[in-house]
């Protein structure tokens, strides 16, 4: 499985690992990895979630506190991560000394340098090389949310990405694809700001939106997981 991602990274710039440029000089990046390997030494989660700013915001709301804290969940979530930041992140010490049952993905919208087909990939790499280091856990990856008030091309390329999981991470064994984006478009096409204030970042009641069929898969695989022992 590893040589497989690793003949996928050398193909698509998406699933190329790479870690941020410290642009503003503050290893502010850095230091939140090297906080996020620290912590693997010290937890035992049984979900660990992944991803970019939509996953870090999440320990901000109501949500995490009632809903994931309870799971003993850890996030890895930094703001404006790509797929080649994950990937780079995972290879470099954020998967040692644990083993989740779930990880939860969510990663993708920040590749804007990247077409649907190549962002796809970069996600299919992360969760290639998920299975490889962590065999006994369950993978959701979470599809990418529309962004922008109305249809764009940004939202096309964020379905079109949708898609393209959809049946990719259907191939990949313990992996499962969660879509909840049609929940977030209203009848007229346009999105709330009720839903996401600058319409791609979610607020409390978005974030709500999202975690009830989420948490409710998390409980039915940790379930599985219980019984099958």
């Amino acid at each position: 499985m590893f040589i497989v991602c690793v003949c996928v990274c050398r193909m698509n710039p998406a699933a190329q690992p790479l870690p941020v440029q410290d642009v503003q000089g503050d290893a502010r990046w850095i230091s939140q990895h090297e906080r996020f390997v620290q912590e693997c030494k010290d937890a035992e989660p049984e979900v660990l979630f992944i991803g970019d700013s939509m996953v870090q915001l999440m320990q901000q709301h109501e949500v995490w506190k009632d809903l994931f804290s309870p799971l003993h969940a850890l996030n890895f979530g930094l703001a404006g991560d790509t797929t080649c930041n994950v990937l780079w992140r995972m290879q470099n010490g954020e998967l040692q000394n644990i083993q989740p049952k779930v990880v939860v993905l969510w990663v993708g919208t920040n590749n804007h340098q990247h077409t649907a087909e190549q962002v796809a990939g970069g996600v299919t790499a992360i969760t290639q090389f998920l299975i490889s280091q962590l065999p006994r856990a369950k993978i959701v990856v979470l599809g990418l949310l529309p962004r922008g008030e109305h249809q764009n091309p940004l939202r096309e390329k964020n379905a079109a990405v949708n898609e393209l999981l959809r049946s990719s991470v259907a191939r990949l064994g313990p992996a499962q694809f969660l879509d909840v984006s049609a929940e977030f478009v209203q009848s007229d096409g346009s999105i709330s700001k009720h839903d996401m204030f600058d319409f791609l970042h979610l607020t409390a009641a978005g974030y709500q939106t999202l975690s009830k069929p989420l948490h409710d898969l998390l409980l039915q695989i940790l379930e599985e997981t219980t019984a099958a022992k």
